[in-house]
């Protein structure tokens, strides 16, 4: 066994986005195994140990080197005020792909219609320092008290408004609250501890897990398509498909034909296949990619 070989840790999310980061660093080809009983899951990779960590607190121990990388949103290093360099972003949440947003909101009923209405109130949330901030840059004087959770709940009797985290606003509507305004736009980051980035070797391996995260996220949104065409239609149906921009393109064995290979957003595909068909396009295969990295 090699003595002092080097390892990076690396923090995840515990909790709203475990599964989801688990899920992705799968596809960007690391291979995860959690035990209920563990906070130290196995990884399929010897120069990697996985630390789970609640989102709250993983930019705090990549600041002070517990870590040397973790994710966690952009509102928790934020609300830590954390002083870590960040590697990128990944899009990515426990439902959507839309950012998270921070909130201020009120019962449906109230007659607050702005945050300078809420001068001399209370408001609960779990983002105290980000909420004080807010409310400091708006020049409103209000109590601003932690919540431990069931935050929505509290604004109908315990306090005058609240500061949460949205990603659809389902949650919102369904406990009868209304946005007033939006604090913070959010979303989970790769960060890393500043010791960690300035050494060579690690911040090659960090350089390379972020390398892999972004282009398997890439992958999510998009398909490839493969199909075959006379060679007399290939510029007609390049011209007319502006989605085909700098596909691949090779001949086949049938003379006059060639075989074209492109990745497009998946979104399009539905209107984008019967379009192939009537410009000629023969044997039209989509397939799911693992990742695209440019």
């Amino acid at each position: 066994m090699t003595k002092n070989k080097p390892v990076l840790k690396l923090g995840l999310p515990k909790g709203s986005l475990e599964q989801a980061a688990i899920e992705k660093m799968a596809k960007a080809g690391f291979n995860i195994s959690v035990s209920e009983r563990s906070y130290v899951p196995y990884v399929d990779d010897e120069e990697l140990e996985i630390r789970l960590i609640r989102a709250q607190e993983v930019s705090r121990y990549v600041e002070h080197g517990y870590l040397d990388c973790g994710i966690t949103g952009h509102d928790w290093i934020q609300e830590n005020g954390s002083d870590v360099h960040e590697v990128c972003e990944l899009l990515f949440s426990k439902a959507t792909r839309q950012p998270a947003r921070w909130v201020l909101a009120v019962p449906e009923s109230s007659p607050t219609k702005s945050v300078k209405d809420l001068d001399g109130k209370r408001v609960a949330t779990e983002v105290v320092n980000l909420t004080k901030k807010y409310l400091r840059e708006h020049g409103v004087r209000a109590e601003v008290e932690f919540s431990w959770g069931a935050t929505e709940v509290k604004a109908h009797e315990l306090v005058d408004a609240i500061v949460e985290i949205t990603e659809t606003g389902s949650s919102l509507r369904a406990n009868q609250l209304r946005v007033i305004d939006t604090l913070l736009v959010s979303t989970p980051r790769l960060i890393a501890n500043h010791a960690s980035w300035k050494d060579k070797w690690k911040r090659r391996k960090i350089e390379t897990l972020a390398l892999l995260l972004q282009g398997a996220l890439e992958a999510e949104a998009k398909v490839g398509l493969k199909m075959n065409i006379a060679e007399k239609n290939l510029a007609k149906l390049l011209k007319s498909l502006p989605a085909l921009r700098n596909p691949t393109v090779s001949k086949l064995s049938q003379p006059g034909w060639v075989a074209v290979e492109t990745i497009i957003d998946e979104h399009i595909v539905r209107e984008l296949i019967p379009q192939l068909k009537s410009a000629g396009a023969e044997g039209i295969i989509e397939y799911p990619l693992n990742k695209v990295v440019y």
